[in-house]
């Protein structure tokens, strides 16, 4: 399954690819290089204003919502983005605007789904005294810019002052905003709908499955990160990444997580998996052996990173004042992202703590996972491309969180302020990025062609996967230029995706497959992407969404870019008969423009 990768000796690149030579990650396996030597009340209309202590600091078009068509300048111009609740009491005629920090007075309780009772915790978070909200401001021009090491090149020197601070966190009293109990508590409120869309109390807040994902994770971090700095005395600390995306050994779970003794030690994770490769198609792959997994997993972060040109398909869906949860999820969240979570936690319906959105940040390898993730965003913004790779909308830049710091202060973040990771004072270890390499077709075309005309059963969609769908589908458009290619990306799109939320599900697609052995195509160029999901624990069991595959790569590849039609199979991998597809289709998008 090696063969269909070509690894070069060395690769040079400062964010898309590492400074370490391909070549030496075999030592790894026996070398560790030394790199690194019920909420309070409170009052719900808090003053705000700006604070200088040592932290991190449009375009416009009418949208329609769940609500109708509104100018979005109108509305923005209205509100001037002030206050935490300044847009609590707008009536339904103005619900164009961006998300903003939540009503913390107002945060619910999470339901667990599986019992249908209130979850035995509270993921609402406690108030200091001091009920002031400050603006983030960017760190000091000339203060450090600390480096996030990779996990399994850390030495003992850096795992005993990380083990130490975690130690200090988790012995915080639970009512501080900065212990261990808290911090995952953050997590699970903004993650679990206890929150009530600001401007829109019929709608909850949900910051996955939308373009909000990677802003505010990388917020997130960086608050933890501050916390366990100044809980060590170390303004220079930094966490660590887990690059599960690499060669061995990087994506087994690094060492410093397995020892029971250390307070970075979770209990509730998938015994079996503990020492083995990490699968990027799990839960349920067809991967049995360390190199099919690897070659998979290759395979995986290709598909995910390399071949994904809109904005929108690897961001995520709009997600505004008035929007539904989960719109839809970007390439990334919903694979690779999806699996890691998945792959970690117990083997249970309910995933805890990993696999499930609402203990998620109880382990602590949660920080490392969301570092990988925040590292390849910034690696996707700085890939090839003809088009744009950051979002200009500012319904997305004017999005704002509310986080505590390190001080126990109440913080607001905007969305804008993440763009430059030096800016907030913090850069990435170099490593490689393997999966650049593009995987090899399966089949010939003339061999395709041979079999493609078989009798398929009819589907008849909405329908169920409880079973592998195949289906010829019309392409609009064949024999497309290159200045077509060269700024229109042909999309597979599957739409009306309904899944039971308090599971763990998972479908792949694939292109050609017409010996029914898509086990034989994990990781060929014949696989075109995944849906996937972490169970949730909400008080809603389902939530209709759809996902874009990039084709036009793809069918280049294949050569059969002048095919009429194109034959797609759909197959189920995990609670296929808890999902259901309402339609397949293509269309085309300018990948040159902004969403």
């Amino acid at each position: 399954m090696w063969s269909c990768f070509h690894f070069p000796t060395s690769i040079q690149s400062q964010e898309v690819m590492g400074s370490l030579p391909l070549s030496s990650l075999a030592s790894f396996f026996t070398t560790r290089p030394s790199l690194f030597g019920k909420p309070p009340a409170h009052s719900p209309h808090p003053k705000t204003r700006t604070h200088h202590h040592k932290m991190v600091s449009c375009n416009s078009q009418d949208e329609e919502t769940p609500r109708g068509k509104f100018d979005r300048r109108n509305l923005l111009m209205g509100m001037g983005l002030g206050g935490m609740y300044g847009a609590a009491h707008l009536d339904s005629s103005a619900l164009a605007a961006p998300i903003t920090g939540p009503d913390l007075s107002k945060c619910g309780t999470a339901i667990d789904l599986n019992t249908n009772t209130p979850f035995d915790f509270n993921c609402c978070p406690p108030l200091t005294s001091d009920p002031e909200i400050v603006d983030f401001q960017f760190p000091p021009k000339g203060e450090p810019v600390w480096i996030r090491p990779a996990a399994h090149l850390v030495n003992e020197e850096y795992v005993q002052k990380y083990e130490r601070a975690v130690g200090l966190m988790k012995a915080l009293p639970r009512d501080d905003p900065r212990s261990f109990y808290q911090q995952a508590n953050v997590h699970c409120a903004y993650c679990n709908l206890a929150y009530e869309q600001t401007g829109d109390p019929e709608m909850k807040l949900q910051v996955h499955h939308c373009w909000l994902f990677y802003p505010w994770h990388r917020w997130y971090l960086y608050f933890y990160e501050r916390i366990l700095g100044e809980l060590i005395g170390d303004p220079n600390f930094s966490l660590p990444f887990w690059n599960w995306d690499n060669l061995p050994p990087a994506p087994y779970i690094p060492e410093m997580y397995l020892n029971k003794d250390s307070p970075l030690y979770d209990s509730f994770r998938n015994d079996s998996h503990l020492t083995s490769l990490v699968d990027l198609k799990s839960p349920n792959s067809y991967s049995t052996t360390p190199g099919t997994i690897i070659s998979g997993n290759m395979t995986e972060m290709y598909t995910e990173m390399v071949r994904t040109k809109t904005l929108e398909d690897f961001y995520g869906k709009i997600y505004i004042v008035g929007t539904k949860p989960s719109p839809g999820q970007g390439t990334v969240e919903r694979g690779s992202h999806d699996a890691v979570h998945i792959w970690v936690g117990q083997n249970t319906k309910q995933g805890f703590d990993l696999g499930n959105f609402g203990t998620a940040s109880r382990d602590s390898l949660f920080c490392a996972h969301h570092a990988n993730i925040d590292r390849l965003w910034t690696v996707w913004r700085n890939l090839p491309h003809n088009g744009p790779r950051t979002i200009t909308s500012s319904e997305w830049l004017n999005a704002n969180f509310l986080f505590y710091n390190e001080k126990k202060q109440l913080v607001r973040v905007y969305v804008k302020d993440t763009l430059d990771q030096a800016k907030m004072g913090y850069q990435y270890q170099k490593v490689d990025n393997p999966w650049l390499l593009k995987p090899k077709p399966y089949h010939k075309k003339s061999y395709v062609s041979s079999k493609q005309n078989r009798a398929l059963e009819k589907i008849n969609f909405p329908v169920k996967l409880d079973k592998v769908i195949k289906i010829l589908v019309e392409r609009p458009k064949k024999k497309r230029s290159d200045e077509e290619k060269e700024k229109e990306e042909e999309l597979l799109v599957i739409e009306g995706i309904e899944a039971d939320m308090s599971y763990a599900v998972r479908f792949e697609v694939y292109l050609n497959d017409v010996d029914d052995n898509p086990e034989e195509l994990i990781d060929k160029a014949e696989y075109l992407g995944c849906y996937s999901q972490v169970p949730h624990k909400t008080s809603k069991t389902t939530f209709k969404s759809m996902i874009r595959l990039g084709l036009t790569e793809v069918l280049e590849d294949l050569e059969i870019e002048d095919d009429d039609k194109i034959l797609v199979s759909i197959v189920p991998r995990a609670e296929g008969e808890r999902i259901t597809i309402g339609g397949i289709n293509i269309v085309y998008v300018d990948y040159t423009k902004d969403i």
